[in-house]
């Protein structure tokens, strides 16, 4: 058995080498890179690092032990410190750290190319920000599930505690600005979009409470007869359209706001297992499910790059970003591949759900990888399109010349 796997990791280790070679133009250097190779490439690395530098900083580095008992079960309150099943905080944890970000900053930063994209979005997210996530998880797990602001203060002192506590507020003011920004012009007047969002609410409601009082520990009935309401609520949900009840769903910007901020209250000042932790759980199943079919989808029609490795705005200049690809490409993608937002998650509600300290591995670096593979699939959408069209989309109609040109500049430097 052992031998078998051997061979079976030596062979993914040699596919995901020929793919990476096939992207990176070493092989068939003047060939258009089919995106298949993109997904197999990036899929291979990230399974090789959670298996082998994932158990190096699971054994070697954070020596994780599950004798150690976490501050969920030492200080559990049934409100914030309450032990759940790993693939159910997992599923939270994605679901916080996962937003807008590695969808936005992929699409924009493909203005330089999709290989610098791509290569930060696999290096960053395995030896970066997938670190970032784990080390920083297992650090407020010992420090009994306290937060970024309360560690400082404990190791450094009463100033820089204090300092860390406005950073963290303004990060999280900004952050959340802009993700709901991106949400509010999702919804906004499309009645099916904001009901499918409202039913996951009583959907959540209804999965913790049947996990904590119905049928405690059925994680898997409760996943079940979740996943099957969200797709009903999805498939039936389209009729709202032709219904005289989409007048109650059509929302304004404003209104908008005020429901999403009335919602975060409310969610906050509920036991997390009765509704943050379960809807988290519950969503990630959409966002993982699509993007494992776009994916499959990519395997399937295997359509090629159109947007060369590298264009012209490498060295600045783009109509999206106009700085160089340096330091605009690790600005432009955070999230999916490095974000110190992620530390207000990973000391935030997570440290004080872990059941065990080994789950902090899968939930603090493998959810990291799950996150970069989502920007993986982001660079494919944005590449596979004729580059007029991606740069029409992604800049402001100054006129229809401006376009033409960036396009044909793109074009000539591939």
């Amino acid at each position: 058995m052992k031998i078998l796997s051997t061979i079976l990791w030596a062979i993914l280790s040699l596919l995901c080498a020929f793919a990476l070679a096939v992207v990176t133009g070493l092989i068939f250097p003047e060939e258009k890179v089919n995106a298949l190779w993109v997904v197999v490439a990036a899929a291979c690395l990230y399974i090789l690092a959670y298996r082998f530098y994932g158990s190096f900083l699971k054994n070697k580095v954070a020596e994780l032990n599950d004798l150690r008992m976490t501050p969920s079960h030492r200080l559990n309150d049934g409100k914030n410190f309450y032990p759940t099943p790993k693939y159910v905080l997992f599923g939270h944890h994605f679901a916080a750290i996962a937003g807008a970000g590695p969808l936005l900053g992929p699409i924009l930063a493909a203005q330089f190319g999709f290989l610098p994209g791509f290569l930060w979005l696999l290096v960053g997210a395995v030896v970066a920000g997938g670190v970032h996530d784990f080390i920083i998880l297992v650090s407020s797990i010992r420090r009994n599930g306290r937060s970024f602001p309360q560690i400082a203060l404990d190791e450094i002192g009463p100033v820089t505690g204090f300092a860390a506590g406005i950073s963290v507020l303004l990060v999280v003011i900004v952050a959340m600005a802009g993700l709901g920004l991106a949400v509010v012009n999702a919804l906004y007047h499309n009645p099916w979009g904001s009901l499918t969002i409202f039913m996951t609410i009583p959907i959540g409601l209804f999965m913790g409470i049947h996990m904590r009082f119905i049928r405690p520990g059925k994680v898997k009935e409760a996943t079940a007869i979740g996943i099957a309401l969200l797709i009903f609520s999805v498939i039936r949900g389209h009729d709202i359209l032709t219904s005289p009840y989409a007048v109650y769903f059509n929302f304004e910007r404003q209104t908008l706001i005020y429901l999403l901020a009335s919602y975060g209250f409310i969610a906050a000042v509920l036991p997390v297992w009765m509704l943050l932790t379960p809807r988290d759980y519950l969503s990630t199943f959409m966002k993982i499910g699509v993007i494992l079919l776009l994916a499959a989808g990519v395997l399937i029609v295997a359509p090629d790059m159109q947007m060369p490795p590298v264009t012209r705005f490498f060295h600045g200049g783009g109509p999206i970003i106009p700085g160089a690809v340096f330091p605009f490409m690790f600005i432009t993608i955070a999230c999916g591949a490095l974000s110190g937002f992620h530390s207000l998650i990973a000391t935030g509600t997570t440290p004080k759900m872990l059941d065990k300290e080994t789950d902090a591995l899968m939930i603090g670096y493998g959810a990291m990888l799950t996150e970069g593979f989502v920007g993986i699939m982001a660079v494919i959408a944005a590449s596979i399109m004729i580059p007029g069209d991606y740069f029409a989309i992604n800049t402001k109609p100054h006129g229809r010349q401006v376009r033409i040109s960036a396009a044909c500049r793109a074009r000539r430097s591939g």
